[in-house]
C-alpha cells in the first residue's frame, strides 16, 4: 500500500460510515498513526438516501469525498479498497490492493440487507443500503413508467405503477411519503398521458405497527398521516415471495413490478473476525468496544454488539449510535495516549425522528414526543446539521425550499439504467 511506517502506533481503521468517520475526525493523529480502508472515496449521508432514490435530492448532496475531509490532518492516510479478510494472529489486514500491518484495528463496515433467506425475494427486489442501490432504485421508478406509457396492456400498466414497499421502520415510512408526494405533484405533469390515480402504495409490515421502534404517539401519528397521503398499510403481514410479478404474503397477495425491500439489514460479515458468541453475525464486543474473541481489535457501529442489562441484545443499529461510539472510541484512545484511564461506553439518546412528508414528521425525544409542522421543521434542522459540509447544507436546503414553493423534484434523471431481471437464471449455451 506504499505507506510509511513511523515510531507511532498505526490504527487501521476499515470503514468510513458513521462510525468510522467520526472516530478519524477525533482521533489525535499526533500520537497514532491513522489508516482509513474504504471501498468508497466518499462519506454517505446514509438518513437522506431515500430522497436520492425519489429524485429529491442529487447524490452529491448527501456525498463527502473522504480525502477532503480529512485534508490536513497530519499522520492519516487514506485507501480505496475492499478488504478481504483479516489476519489476527499477524494482525494484518488483506485487502484488493495488498496487506497492511496494525497495531490496533477498529473495524466499522456496518450494516447490508437482510433478506430473512428469502433468495427469490433477494433477487426481484430492489433494496436502498448504498448510494448505488438508491440510483438504481430511481430509476426503476422512472423506468416503470416510461414503460407503462408504451404498453396497452392494462394490467402490465397497472404492475408497473404498483409499489410495494416492505419493512415500515424510518426507511419505509419515509420511502412511501416521499411516493405520495410524487403521485399528488410531479407524476400527473409528468406522465399526462398516463392515469397516475391509479398508481398504488402499500406500506407491508410484518409487525402490528409502523415505526415500532418509536413511541406509540408517534407509531399512531405516522400511520395517520400515511393514511392521509392515499399510502395503503398492511399490518401483521409477511411477505413469503415475490417472482417479479406477483408479491405472496401470509394475508394479501399483489401485483407489481416495484417491490422496494427495507425491511431488514445485518451486520457485514468480515472473515477472519469470529462473532465470539454473538448469535445475529454482529461482534460481541465489551464496553470498551473491544472484540471478546481478538486482542486490538475494536469493533464499532452496526456490527458491533455490546450487551448490557439495559440492551441484553446490544444497541440499537441506528447512525446515532455509530457516530456516538466513534467520537467515544477516538477519545478513549487519545486518553490512552496520555496516560490517562479510559471510560466504558454510555449511549446517549437524544431522540428519534421520522418524516412523512410536506409539514408532517413524528419527533420522540427522552420525556415527550410531538408530531406535525413543528417536527417536521425539527427533522429538516436536525438534519441539515448532521451533514458534513456547509456546501452540502446549503444545496440540500435549496433542494428543499424550492421543492416546498414549486411543488417540484428536479433530480427526475435515469442515468443508471435499472436492468430487471429476468425470472429463469440464463444458462451458458
Amino acid at each position: 500500500m506504499n505507506i510509511p511506517r513511523v515510531d507511532l502506533p498505526r490504527i487501521v481503521v476499515v470503514g468510513c460510515g458513521f462510525a468510522g468517520l467520526k472516530f478519524v475526525q477525533t482521533i489525535n493523529s499526533k500520537q497514532y498513526q491513522i489508516v482509513l480502508l474504504d471501498k468508497n472515496n466518499y462519506h454517505t449521508f446514509q438518513p437522506l438516501m431515500y430522497q436520492v432514490a425519489t429524485s429529491g435530492l442529487e447524490p452529491d448532496s448527501i456525498t463527502y469525498p473522504i480525502r477532503k475531509i480529512f485534508k490536513g490532518k497530519t499522520r492519516f492516510h487514506f485507501r480505496k479498497t475492499t478488504v478481504e479478510s483479516i489476519d489476527t494472529e499477524k494482525k494484518e489486514v488483506h485487502t484488493t490492493i495488498g496487506s497492511i500491518e496494525y497495531d490496533h484495528l477498529v473495524v466499522a463496515l456496518g450494516a447490508t440487507n437482510n433478506f430473512f433467506g428469502n433468495k427469490d425475494v433477494e433477487r426481484f427486489a430492489v433494496p436502498m443500503k448504498s448510494l448505488v442501490e438508491s440510483l438504481q432504485l430511481r430509476s426503476m421508478i422512472l423506468q416503470n413508467f416510461e414503460e407503462a406509457l408504451n404498453t396497452s396492456d392494462i394490467e402490465e400498466q397497472n404492475r408497473l405503477m404498483n409499489f410495494v414497499i416492505v419493512g415500515g421502520g424510518a426507511t419505509g415510512v419515509e420511502l412511501a411519503g416521499a411516493l405520495a408526494e410524487l403521485k399528488a405533484h410531479v407524476l400527473p405533469n409528468d406522465y399526462p398521458d398516463l392515469d397516475i390515480r391509479r398508481m398504488e402504495i402499500h406500506l407491508v409490515e410484518g409487525s402490528d405497527a409502523v415505526l415500532g421502534a418509536m413511541s406509540d404517539n408517534s407509531s399512531k401519528k405516522s400511520y395517520a398521516f400515511l393514511k392521509k397521503s392515499g399510502v395503503n398499510i398492511w399490518l401483521s403481514t409477511r411477505v413469503e415471495s415475490y417472482d417479479g410479478d406477483t408479491v405472496v404474503t401470509n394475508k394479501e397477495n399483489f401485483e407489481s413490478k416495484a417491490v422496494i425491500w427495507t425491511a431488514g439489514v445485518k451486520a457485514r460479515a468480515l472473515p477472519g473476525l469470529e462473532t465470539g458468541g454473538s448469535q445475529n453475525g454482529r461482534i460481541l464486543i465489551d464496553d470498551h468496544a473491544k472484540a471478546i474473541a481478538h486482542d486490538d481489535v475494536y469493533v464499532i457501529g452496526d456490527m458491533a454488539e455490546m450487551r448490557s442489562e439495559e440492551n441484553p441484545r446490544g444497541h440499537a443499529m441506528m447512525a446515532s449510535v455509530a457516530g456516538q461510539q466513534g467520537h467515544w472510541l477516538a477519545k478513549n484512545f487519545n486518553a490512552l495516549a496520555k496516560g490517562k484511564p479510559t471510560k466504558p461506553f454510555t449511549y446517549k439518546d437524544k431522540g428519534t425522528m421520522a418524516t412523512i412528508g410536506r409539514n408532517k414528521a413524528v419527533v420522540d425525544l427522552k420525556k415527550f414526543s410531538f408530531s406535525g409542522y413543528f417536527a417536521w421543521l425539527t427533522w429538516m434542522f436536525v438534519h441539515l446539521m448532521l451533514l458534513v459540509d456547509y456546501r452540502n447544507r446549503l444545496i440540500v436546503f435549496m433542494n428543499w425550499a424550492w421543492r416546498y414553493i414549486r411543488y417540484d423534484r428536479g433530480s427526475r434523471l435515469i442515468i443508471r439504467e435499472y436492468k430487471r431481471k429476468g425470472k429463469k437464471e440464463e444458462v451458458p449455451v
